[in-house]
């Protein structure tokens, strides 16, 4: 069955992946980001906007619930990092870090739960990242604002239970990104000896997750962050 996905974060990287996985299924995506669209397709549409801007937010639901009737499916996928020792971290970047990953998160996922509670049905898919179970240095801030979205999602995932509406999150271990782009080797070889399996994620073990949540027999799985690689909290 044809689904509605609202993708955050679109443009490039996991978020990009996602939309043509699901295009390619036959799905509709609607996604944005800060710049232009980088996918050409028939069942793709596109808003530039900043995901903690509200009024941005809330016309873009709205033109996806007026053209399509629906929204099946949110991924909140749009997510910025930044890796610096907590006395180093300007607050400005934590206002942007948080603005992005807990703000955006919550936005998209207000505006789209009132289109879900109204059809009785839908998912809510957050990202979050093993940088917060494993308390990282230098990733305080990045970790905080996801450990802020891990709690958000178990909280909504209450509040919305009596509409049918699951909210999972998925924690993935580094990707090769532009995400870790600035990370030093050293650091990331040392991330990646904390983990049972000790490899970067790949695209596929994200859609495993995201396909296991969104998949109709998961009706009764809800409030659950799965971390990739073994990582446990």
């Amino acid at each position: 069955m044809k689904q509605i996905f609202l993708i955050t974060g679109s443009r490039k990287g996991i978020g990009k992946d996602l939309s043509e996985y699901y295009l390619d299924l036959g799905h509709i995506v609607v996604g944005c980001s800060r710049g232009e669209s980088s996918i050409t397709h028939p069942n793709y549409r596109h808003f530039s906007l900043d995901v903690s801007d509200e009024k941005s937010v809330v016309n873009m639901v709205r033109s996806a619930k007026k053209e399509f009737g629906r929204i099946d499916v949110l991924i909140n996928n749009a997510g910025i990092a930044s890796m610096n020792h907590f006395l180093t971290t300007s607050y400005d970047s934590l206002q942007k870090i948080f603005n992005t990953n807990l703000f955006g998160t919550f936005l998209f996922s207000r505006e789209v739960a009132k289109t879900m509670m109204k059809q009785k049905s839908g998912r809510i898919i957050n990202f979050s990242t093993i940088a917060s179970p494993l308390r990282l240095e230098g990733e305080a801030i990045y970790a905080s604002s996801k450990s802020a979205v891990e709690n958000l999602t178990q909280t909504l995932s209450k509040e919305l239970a009596p509409f049918n509406i699951t909210v999972n999150a998925i924690g993935p271990t580094p990707t090769q990104t532009d995400l870790i782009k600035t990370v030093p080797k050293d650091k990331i070889e040392d991330l990646l000896n904390k983990q049972a399996i000790k490899r970067f994620a790949n695209i596929d073990d994200i859609k495993n997750v995201i396909d296991f949540f969104v998949d109709t027999k998961s009706d009764f799985i809800t409030g659950q962050i799965i971390y990739l690689g073994g990582v446990h909290n």
